[in-house]
């Protein structure tokens, strides 16, 4: 199922060290768009893309209509002036209408940019939007629904050329509806700008969240998803020898849901379902009947999703049944899967379909495309990422007390767009790609046992005592004793302890308080859960010094919000825009008395 991790060595002076597969990567289509007519000459009628329609029934489009439509749409671009320096911008969210446009703009050369789509619908002044807008001058501005996003739009028209909606068209004046673009001839002119792509050509522009400044424009070149799609299928080569099914939430804004899987599923001639929940409050039971009634071959999610997967599957037998039935592989990514959620979902695959199923994940950037290494091994340690992928080079060079991983390949971004200060500063002297994140080898006598992860760099802080604070590997420690919590953000920077801000995954929280939680000054607070975690936080103590021992938390009632920038394009919680959006909460932590809602490690 797996290839077998090869890894060579190369130590430096410096304290710093060079990672590669001894194994080459094999050659790869020149673009995207060649993936998908490769697949469409090949097997027209197989399934590509389905959605629910609006009587909850799904409609799919094979490879050979898929490719049809993405022409006339690819032909319709060009014949409105789009093209490499007039890119499409994108504004809703997953949908078969996306992906259509998002293939024709890929035929014809014109690169894609898809938005968060919290910057449209969350937003009470559009000011990321109109950022993005401005950064972009996109020759079209494209939305599903006229309706839903007629003052987004209005927002972005200014820097815009054509607004182009699925339906809704006369709440936006002067908008054309898709299907007019679909109704377009293809013509000569789209054969010259598709045979014209190069490994070099744009294919996306994906915006990083930012912390507090305006988001990045990271260019993805039609070589980075090509290389990084056939390296991960060379440490995965079963994706060759059963094309895979996926059910996906995970947006196209993102490089994990719009790069990793998606081309994943075009470049192994799969399937892709679209998902309509995600795990959220009241939308999670659809994930769980979309689920139920695919049955995916692999399963690609965050910490939060499987947070709220594993309990459903234990307590539904015919759904965890369905589940496994033809399941592959498990792939966390974004930040560490607690071991509890791990070791739970192993015994749900042990005890219902009789065999093991592989829990693995990766690392990676959205200016890498994103895979960079990858775990497809045997591994314990929950912070495993794994070995490099074929055609990648890590570097880890000391930086302070930590060693950051950096990468150079086919699969890293030229730069970001507009912004050649920022892409001269991403780039060390040798050409790596400046992560600002910090590994550590799983075993320094053997790179084929890969990395581990140890947080981002910037996080890391000293106690008043003068204590060092690996936040990552504080966080990592305290959601695995704390299995309740479904995300943390470490505190203490120039305090006398460690303490935390978190939020409670309420699926696990209702073991032990059933109901909904009350809530007080913005915090959640209930006696038996707090004394529940302040004994978990006893035990976790007990075996941590200073700089792993969190002494109070703080449970949130808000979740993390991205349209503030407390949730980055890899998917986690960005620790730095918390703790200065919600100072005034994280002061509460370090008073004397400390705040009612306080939770106190038991002992203390």
């Amino acid at each position: 199922m797996f290839a077998i991790p090869d890894i060579e060595r190369e130590d430096r002076p410096d304290g710093g060290a060079l990672f590669r597969s001894r194994r080459p990567l094999a050659a790869y289509p020149t673009s995207v768009a060649a993936m998908l007519r490769d697949r469409a000459a090949r097997d027209p009628g197989r399934p590509l893309i389905a959605e629910r329609d609006a009587e909850d029934r799904w409609q799919t489009l094979g490879y050979g209509e898929v490719r049809a439509r993405a022409d006339a749409i690819g032909q319709a671009l060009l014949d409105r002036g789009l093209g490499p320096d007039r890119p499409l911008m994108v504004l809703s969210g997953n949908s078969t209408a996306h992906f259509l446009l998002m293939t024709g703009a890929l035929t014809a050369g014109v690169p894609v940019a898809p938005v968060s789509v919290a910057y449209s619908l969350m937003s009470s002044d559009h000011a990321r939007l109109k950022a993005i807008a401005g950064l972009l001058r996109p020759g079209m501005v494209f939305a599903d629904d006229g309706n839903a996003f007629r003052t987004a739009i209005e927002a972005v028209r200014a820097d815009a050329g054509a607004v182009v909606v699925a339906s809704g068209a006369d709440a936006v004046p002067g908008a054309e509806p898709l299907a007019a673009l679909e109704r377009t001839r293809p013509g000569t002119a789209l054969e010259e700008a598709f045979g014209a792509l190069t490994g070099e050509s744009v294919a996306k522009i994906l915006f990083t969240s930012g912390s507090t400044g305006t988001p990045k424009g990271v260019l993805n070149t039609h070589r980075m998803l090509c290389s990084n799609q056939q390296a991960i299928r060379q440490v995965w080569p079963f994706l060759a020898e059963e094309p895979p099914v996926l059910v996906d939430w995970l947006p196209w804004s993102h490089t994990f849901g719009g790069n990793h899987n998606m081309n994943m599923v075009l470049n192994n001639g799969g399937t892709l379902f679209l998902d309509d929940g995600r795990p959220a409050p009241h939308q999670f039971g659809r994930t769980c009947r979309n689920l139920q009634d695919v049955r995916p071959t692999a399963v690609f999610n965050v910490p939060a999703g499987y947070a709220q997967l594993v309990p459903a599957l234990e307590a539904d037998r015919e759904f965890a049944e369905a589940f496994f039935s033809r399941l592959r592989l498990v792939f966390n990514a974004a930040a560490a899967l607690p071991p509890s959620l791990r070791e739970r979902l192993s015994k749900l695959a042990r005890d219902v379909a009789g065999r093991d199923v592989p829990v693995t994940g990766a690392w990676g950037a959205t200016e890498t495309a994103p895979a960079v290494t990858s775990a497809h091994y045997p591994f314990d340690d929950a912070r495993c990422i794994g070995v490099p992928l074929p055609g990648l080079e890590v570097k880890l060079a000391p930086v302070g007390g930590a060693r950051e991983i950096r990468v150079r390949g086919d699969a890293v971004t030229p730069g970001y767009l507009h912004r050649p200060d920022l892409t001269a500063a991403a780039f060390d002297e040798e050409g790596f790609y400046r992560s600002g994140d910090a590994v550590e080898p799983v075993d320094p006598e053997d790179p084929s046992r890969g990395f581990v992860f140890q947080g981002r760099i910037a996080e890391d802080f000293k106690l008043t005592s003068g204590t060092f604070v690996r936040v990552g590997a504080v966080r990592t420690a305290l959601l695995s004793a704390v299995p309740l919590l479904s995300g943390a953000v470490i505190c203490g920077e120039n305090q006398p302890f460690v303490s935390a801000v978190a939020w409670v995954n309420e699926a696990e929280s209702r073991a032990v308080v059933p109901g909904e939680l009350p809530v007080v000054d913005g915090c959640l607070r209930h006696p038996r859960l707090a004394a529940h975690i302040a004994e978990l936080l006893a035990g976790l103590g007990a075996s941590a010094g200073s700089s792993g021992r969190v002494a109070r938390v703080l449970l949130l009632a808000e979740p993390p919000q991205l349209d503030a920038g407390e949730i980055t394009d890899k998917g986690y919680i960005n620790q730095r825009r918390v703790l200065e959006r919600r100072a005034a909460l994280v002061d509460r932590l370090y008073t004397d008395p400390p705040h009612e809602a306080v939770i106190i490690a038991a002992g203390d």
